[in-house]
């Protein structure tokens, strides 16, 4: 039996790999974002939606059906992490997930970020303290705690996805790869670097959106999942061999910014959870 997954933010970053892996999985999908029809061929099993969900005119009595499960990915602004629309729009998103509990949906997944945490040295897990240093993680943290409370309350599955360092797809982000794609492209032949040394948890994209889609097609673990690899790598590390893959024509120049004070010198996700899904899924 298929299951009927809305996916909001689906034109995004991320969004637009999650429907492939939806897709690849089964799942019948309605696609939603402020644009996006056809974005993703013909695919009958595609309904696509466009609309703002964070407008209170954005409702589910339109639908003819209820999805089975409701992933929220839709976020604005997410490689700004001291945008004041973290905050601002937080209301709204839990008012959007809020309203799609009330309308009947059975199962909520919402997308947040490692940055809930803030400074940690070693692995994440789900019981690892949250003490958010930029807006981002601030606003991420606010809408998972709210959100789990009035799911709980009701009886309704709830799932939490962190996402960690991601990369892929690279010219369309604004992450430390695109940057580098960028400058390599204007004819840059060096490009300022930190010391490189800070170990971090590295996913491709379309690695995340496997596991994305593995976990909001079953029901049994749920709470806070980490998508990620689980194993730390250094940044110099992994900017070298991005370099080296893709055929770049520029260096790095390390030490050209200092390391940041507040970034941990090693910090990953905590990868049991994801594990389990996927040698199920």
């Amino acid at each position: 039996m298929s299951k009927l997954i809305m996916v909001t933010g689906a034109n995004g970053y991320i969004g637009k790999h999650v429907i492939g892996s939806l897709s690849q999985l089964g799942a019948d999908i309605i696609a939603v974002d402020r644009v996006c029809s056809g974005a993703f061929g013909d695919n009958a099993h595609v309904r696509y939606i466009e609309g703002d969900v964070l407008s209170s005119e954005f409702n589910f009595e339109s639908l003819d059906i209820v999805p089975d499960a409701l992933l929220h990915l839709a976020w604005r602004n997410g490689f700004d992490h001291n945008a004041s629309s973290h905050l601002d729009d937080m209301p709204l998103h839990y008012d959007f997930m809020k309203r799609a509990i009330d309308s009947g949906v059975e199962h909520v997944c919402g997308m947040g970020t490692m940055h809930e945490v803030g400074y940690w040295e070693g692995a994440i897990d789900e019981n690892t303290p949250c003490d958010p240093q930029g807006l981002y993680g601030i606003g991420k943290n606010a809408l998972r705690q709210a959100i789990f409370s009035y799911a709980k309350d009701r009886g309704v599955i709830c799932q939490w996805i962190r996402g960690f360092y991601i990369y892929g797809d690279d010219i369309n982000s604004r992450s430390i790869f695109g940057k580098l794609l960028r400058a390599d492209a204007a004819g840059e032949s060096t490009f300022p670097f930190t010391s490189g040394k800070n170990k971090y948890d590295f996913i491709s994209v379309d690695d995340l959106a496997e596991q994305i889609a593995a976990v909001v097609m079953q029901d049994k673990i749920n709470g806070i999942i980490n998508c990620c690899s689980g194993v730390p790598v250094s940044l110099g590390d992994k900017i070298e061999s991005f370099i080296e893959e893709h055929h770049l024509d520029i260096r790095l120049d390390y030490g050209a910014y200092p390391d940041r004070p507040y970034d941990s010198p090693a910090v990953w996700g905590d990868a049991t959870k994801i594990n389990s899904i996927l040698e199920i899924a």
